[in-house]
């Protein structure tokens, strides 16, 4: 069976969709899974060993230059490998106009059947025209979880149910050499950078938090804007470092090496959430119940619309999570790191 999913945006929204990859493969296990995704996230996607293929869009690129000769040139490159394969579904988990008609771009096998959702859920971007381009519309509950809402899609389409923990299957990011910036000791990750104002957490509580930690803190950036204001934050706190500008893949490293990490509601905060590393996700303007980490002890969620958390809060999570990571590290027999060290 191949089949194509169509999730292009934004770098949140891609990881939360991970898991209807792993639930497919896992009740369809010779399934060959292609995925449709904005140029900017192809390297995330292909940290997940049940995507075959991964076909690049350049949606936010092209718009801006649609009468150039090279650009529809691409578009053109892009249709040809959109239709290169013949699928029996074409998954469009996320109910847009653009994403519907890249669907309807794809080339079905006999029977084929294009599926997507039929409603939106509370405070979705959703456009209820996506359904005319579907065979198979899935009903979703108004208040359901990103995670779980591409799970149900999938499972609604493939008759089962979505009855596990969320599996992101992300594997490690393959950096010929460890960066110098990356340090070799235990640190924390602070993702103090959000693009809305109304999402940050007053500076005050990130100094106050870092002082309350014995680790050293690293302070990633994405605007020139969030430099200067991890510029301001390194100054204040004891042990701070403000990173260079990173490359997706090198941000996934920090994450994937931090021993804590402290963030806002970003993507950068879900990868750390998806690789269960030790993270407190903090929600200060955003409905906490579409993308809190709910699948391991290691990640808490603090705060939401209108109510951040306070300091208290955070400090009281960290250690809960810091223990949990102990816990679980301690429960490991001798025999299992042994084998884990020789690998």
């Amino acid at each position: 069976m191949n089949i194509l999913i169509v999730r292009v945006s934004s770098l949140g929204d891609v990881v939360h969709n991970m898991p209807m990859v792993a639930d497919i493969r896992r009740h369809y296990p010779d399934a060959n899974i292609d995925w449709v995704v904005e140029e900017g996230y192809t390297s995330l996607v292909r940290l997940n060993p049940y995507v075959r293929n991964i076909i690049p869009i350049a949606l936010r690129r092209w718009r801006k230059s649609l009468g150039n000769a090279a650009t529809r040139a691409e578009i053109a490159a892009f249709y040809r490998q959109l239709r290169h394969e013949a699928y029996d579904i074409v998954f469009d988990t996320q109910g847009l106009l653009k994403t519907s008609v890249v669907m309807r771009m794809a080339r079905l096998a006999p029977g084929g059947k294009r599926v997507g959702l039929a409603n939106a859920t509370e405070g979705s971007g959703y456009e209820p025209i996506s359904r005319f381009f579907h065979t198979q519309s899935i009903k979703v509950g108004l208040h359901t979880h990103a995670v779980m809402r591409a799970r149900a899609v999938a499972a609604g389409a493939l008759g089962y149910q979505p009855d596990t923990a969320a599996d992101f299957a992300l594997q490690a990011p393959a950096l010929q050499t460890a960066p110098a910036w990356l340090p070799t000791h235990p640190y924390a990750v602070f993702f103090h950078g959000t693009a809305r104002a109304a999402k940050q957490w007053p500076v005050e509580n990130w100094v106050a938090v870092a002082r309350a930690l014995s680790l050293p803190v690293l302070l990633p950036w994405g605007s020139a804007r969030e430099k200067l204001a991890a510029e301001e934050l390194a100054r204040q706190m004891p042990q701070a470092t403000v990173l260079p500008a990173l490359a997706l893949m090198d941000a996934v490293a920090v994450v994937q090496h931090a021993a804590l990490v402290v963030g806002l509601d970003t993507g950068l905060t879900h990868i750390a959430a998806a690789y269960c590393r030790p993270t407190v996700e903090l929600y200060c303007d955003s409905p906490r119940w579409k993308t809190e980490g709910n699948w391991s002890p290691r990640i808490v969620n603090l705060g939401d619309t209108g109510a951040p958390p306070d300091v208290a809060q955070v400090v009281q999570a960290i250690n809960q999570v810091l223990s949990a990571s102990k816990a679980e590290a301690d429960a490991v027999p001798l025999d299992s790191r042994a084998q884990n060290n020789e690998a």
